[in-house]
C-alpha cells in the first residue's frame, strides 16, 4: 500500500493509519487497556469464534438497515459510544461525530469528559444526542450536570459504573498520560516525532474538560467513585425523568436488579477493556443476560466491535442496539472526518452484506441468528 494513502477499507486500516499519525501517548490513551490487555484479546477472540447461521433462497432485495431506539428511528444500525477527550484524535473530533449523527439519526453519546461544551454538540447533532454520567465525590456535582443536560434538551442519560476506580492501563502509565497534560522531556519528544498532529494540535489549542469551568467545577479522572451505590441510582432516577440507561454491566443478577429499579435500558459493556483485564467477554455475558432479563427488556452493547460482521453477532446475541467507540477515533485520527465517513460506509456496508447473508431483512430479525 501506498504509505501516504488513507483510504480506510476496514478498522484495521484506521487504527493502523492512526498509530502511525499520533502522539504514542495519545494513541496509547486510545488504544490501550486494563492490565496485561489480554482481557480484551479473549473477548476479540470470543467475538471471531461466534459463527452466524447462514441462509439461501431467501428474498432479501429490500432491506432496511433502521432501528427505532427509545421512539426515534437510527438508519444506522449502530450509534456512538461516549469517549472522553476525542478531539485529541482530531481538533474537530466532536463535531464530526455530532454531524454524523445529525444525518443519520443515530444516537451520539456524549461523555461528561468531552472537548466541546454538551450544549454545542446536541445542538450539531439535531437533538440525537445522549449524555453520559460519571458519579464524583459524594453525587452532587454529577447532578448539577444532570441538570444542565436537561436544560440542553437531552432525553436519555446514561450512567456509567463500571468505574468505582480507574482501571491500570499500562501504556498510558508509560507513555505518562495524564489530565491535565503534562509536558516533560519524553513527552516533548514524542510530540517532536508527531509533527501533523502537534502543529495541528498547537494551532487549534489542546483539547480542554469543556463541560468543567476548571475553577469552581472540575473533574478528575483518577478520583475515588467508590461511594456509588444503588441509593444514588434511586437519587438519579428520582431526579431525571427521561430515559435512563446504565452502561457497564456484565453480570445477569445486577441487569435483572436494575430492571426492577426502573432503569430503561442496560448497556453491556467492558468499558472497552479497560477497566478490569480478568472481567468475563462481554459478547458473552450479553447472552447471558439477555437470557436473565427476558425478550422485551433493551439491552445495548459496546466493546470489541471492529467491523459491521460484528455489529450482526451482537444483534444475534441479543442487543436491541450496538454502539462503535475506539474505532472512530482511529477513523478521525487518520483522516479526519473523511476518515470518519469512510469507516462508518464500510462498516454499514459490512452489516449489510452480513444480514443478506443470514437470510434477513432488518436488524430485527437478527436476534438468536447463532449457529448452535
Amino acid at each position: 500500500m501506498n504509505p501516504l494513502d488513507r483510504t480506510i477499507h476496514s478498522s484495521d486500516d484506521a487504527r493502523r493509519l492512526a498509530r502511525r499519525r499520533l502522539p504514542w501517548m495519545v494513541f496509547g490513551y486510545i488504544d490501550g487497556k486494563a492490565g496485561t490487555e489480554h482481557g480484551a484479546a479473549l473477548n476479540r477472540g470470543a467475538m471471531a469464534d461466534l459463527r452466524l447461521r447462514q441462509r439461501v433462497l431467501v428474498d432479501v432485495s429490500e432491506r432496511d438497515l433502521s432501528v427505532d431506539v427509545f421512539g426515534k428511528t437510527s438508519k444506522a444500525p449502530f450509534g456512538i459510544s461516549p469517549m472522553g477527550m476525542c478531539n485529541l484524535s482530531h481538533p474537530d473530533g466532536d463535531m464530526a461525530l455530532a454531524r454524523i449523527a445529525a444525518k443519520l439519526g443515530a444516537p451520539h453519546c456524549v461523555s461528561t469528559v468531552a472537548s466541546t461544551p454538551m450544549e454545542k454538540i446536541i445542538e450539531a447533532a439535531d437533538g440525537n444526542a445522549w449524555f453520559q454520567l460519571y458519579f464524583s465525590g459524594d453525587g452532587s456535582g454529577a447532578l448539577k450536570l444532570v441538570e444542565r443536560a436537561e436544560k440542553a434538551g437531552y432525553e436519555t442519560l446514561i450512567l456509567t459504573v463500571d468505574v468505582p476506580v480507574l482501571g491500570r492501563r499500562t501504556r498510558e502509565i508509560r507513555h505518562g498520560f495524564k489530565t491535565p497534560f503534562r509536558i516533560g522531556p519524553s513527552q516533548f519528544i514524542d510530540f517532536a516525532c508527531h509533527p501533523h498532529w502537534s502543529l495541528r494540535t498547537l494551532y487549534r489549542g489542546k483539547p480542554q474538560l469543556a463541560n468543567f469551568d476548571g475553577e469552581e467545577f472540575t473533574f478528575d479522572r483518577a478520583e475515588s467513585r467508590a461511594k456509588a451505590d444503588w441509593s444514588y441510582l434511586k437519587r438519579l432516577r428520582d431526579a431525571w425523568k427521561g430515559n435512563l440507561v446504565v452502561k457497564g454491566v456484565l453480570d445477569p443478577e445486577d441487569a435483572v436488579r436494575l430492571k426492577a429499579e426502573g432503569v430503561d435500558a442496560v448497556q453491556v459493556s467492558s468499558h472497552g477493556g479497560r477497566q478490569l483485564d480478568g472481567a468475563p467477554e462481554p459478547i458473552l455475558a450479553l447472552r447471558d443476560i439477555r437470557r436473565a432479563v427476558g425478550d422485551d427488556f433493551p439491552l445495548f452493547y459496546d466493546t470489541g466491535i471492529r467491523s459491521g460482521e460484528d455489529v450482526a453477532k451482537a444483534y444475534t446475541m441479543g442487543a436491541d442496539f450496538v454502539f462503535l467507540g475506539r474505532i472512530l477515533q482511529f477513523a478521525l485520527a487518520a483522516n479526519g472526518e473523511t476518515g470518519l465517513n469512510q469507516l462508518w460506509s464500510v462498516m454499514t456496508e459490512e452489516f449489510d452484506l452480513a444480514m443478506a447473508q443470514m437470510g434477513q431483512v432488518s436488524p430485527a430479525g437478527l436476534k438468536y441468528g447463532l449457529v448452535d
